[in-house]
């Protein structure tokens, strides 16, 4: 089909089709449970992980701005306890359902081949690669699961920075990307490394998907995430498959019948663009509304902005993390989270958790322009504030005094 006779999607609908896809329709005042936080775990296909705490860790306010009561026990029960979790590497470390694992097992493959010819493996792992790594797996394999901490450093190698590791937490790393090792368990968000076999045996044993299976699952299962996507969207949602097998597989699903190619339009002023969706895409987009009733704080890396270019054009809604951009040059702030409400981003918050005086507490606040602070949504915002304060372990909300007048 051309571009000249594709249907028009409106920027609205490709809105509601992401948002319902990421979980962000559905009610988040339901039950909270582990079938419920596994559900959503499902539906989203992964949860980013990440160490930054000045709020909270970035998995937990994914999780919380879908689920009220959302709490982050609900989350190691189900990796440390249950299993039916596993954390590996997507576009980035993530919670990844069990059912997935499969598809991992040719990501181990293809990530062994490329570290091996990388400058990384004999840099990091040191004058004998194949020997530390032997060792590390036999210590593991007689000890059971171990710690970077439990592999002597010496003092003749004292620590020197974040990135200064020693030839055996290279290993550690290069076993678990390779999937010899599992993340067993965390200690104060320090890994623990265990055998795949013992941590997940059924996994382990699994059969490898075929290249074609492979590839059918990572493009079909984002485009049912996405609700509408590009080829390059499809190939970027797990970094599962290379963009030019994304587009083979477009082009043959779209001969099949099983997707349709469509234009999406923007809100932002640039052109429309060529994309894909399942044929029910305007049945389940007429379903489809979002509650305006309500304000949800969004984690810094949820998945409706993790794509600054998609966000833009979608929701008119410029997005760029910059916690690893100089204090001088940020715009707004180290850690600022995104506002939802409905199927819009009507602003941005720059909150932190005072530990010790057990207070949630906002600095800053930026409303987006045409968005009018009325009293309904200030208290809409109080609400979600609430929700955050309870899911982190907050006392109280704190708002500082530049910020008070603005509220």
């Amino acid at each position: 089909m051309s571009k000249a006779t594709a249907t028009l999607v409106s920027a609205a609908d490709a809105r509601l089709l992401l948002l319902d896809g990421q979980g962000l329709l559905s009610d988040p005042a339901r039950r909270a449970g582990l079938r419920t936080v596994q559900g959503i775990v499902e539906q989203l296909g992964f949860v980013q992980v990440d160490s930054i705490q000045k709020l909270e860790r970035a998995h937990h306010l994914i999780l919380g701005s879908r689920l009220d009561g959302y709490r982050a026990t609900h989350l190691d029960e189900l990796l440390f306890r249950k299993r039916s979790l596993f954390e590996h590497w997507t576009h980035d470390a993530s919670l990844i359902p069990v059912g997935a694992f499969p598809h991992w097992k040719r990501r181990f493959a293809r990530t062994e081949q490329r570290l091996r010819k990388s400058r990384w493996f004999t840099h990091r792992l040191g004058a004998d690669p194949e020997r530390t790594i032997a060792h590390v797996l036999d210590r593991i394999a007689s000890e059971g699961p171990l710690r970077t901490s439990d592999f002597e450093r010496g003092s003749d190698r004292p620590a020197t920075g974040w990135w200064d590791w020693t030839p055996e937490k290279a290993a550690l790393e290069f076993l678990w990307h390779t999937g010899r090792l599992a993340i067993h368990g965390r200690d104060r968000f320090q890994k623990i490394y265990g055998l795949i076999e013992h941590t997940f045996p059924e996994l382990h044993a699994a059969p490898l998907p075929s290249e074609a299976e492979h590839l059918d699952w990572a493009c079909l299962s984002a485009l049912e995430k996405l609700g509408i996507a590009t080829s390059g969207e499809l190939a970027a949602y797990w970094a599962a498959v290379k963009p030019a097998e994304a587009g083979a597989w477009c082009r043959t699903a779209q001969a099949d019948g099983r997707i349709v190619e469509v234009m999406v339009e923007a809100i932002d002023g640039s052109k429309p663009r060529r994309a894909y969706a399942l044929p029910s895409w305007s049945k389940r987009a007429k379903k489809l509304s979002a509650a305006e009733d309500r304000i949800r704080v969004l984690a810094p890396f949820d998945p409706i902005v993790r794509d600054r270019k998609r966000a833009a054009r979608l929701f008119d809604f410029d997005f760029r993390f910059e916690a690893f951009v100089p204090a001088p040059k940020r715009k707004y702030g180290y850690y600022v989270c995104p506002l939802l409400e409905g199927d819009r981003l009507i602003g941005r918050i720059e909150p932190r958790f005072d530990r010790d005086g057990g207070a949630l507490v906002v600095e800053n606040l930026w409303w987006e322009r045409r968005v009018k602070a009325t009293q309904r949504r200030r208290r809409h915002l109080n609400d979600a504030l609430a929700v955050l304060a309870a899911q982190i372990g907050a006392d109280k909300i704190s708002w500082q005094k530049s910020q008070r007048a603005k509220s």
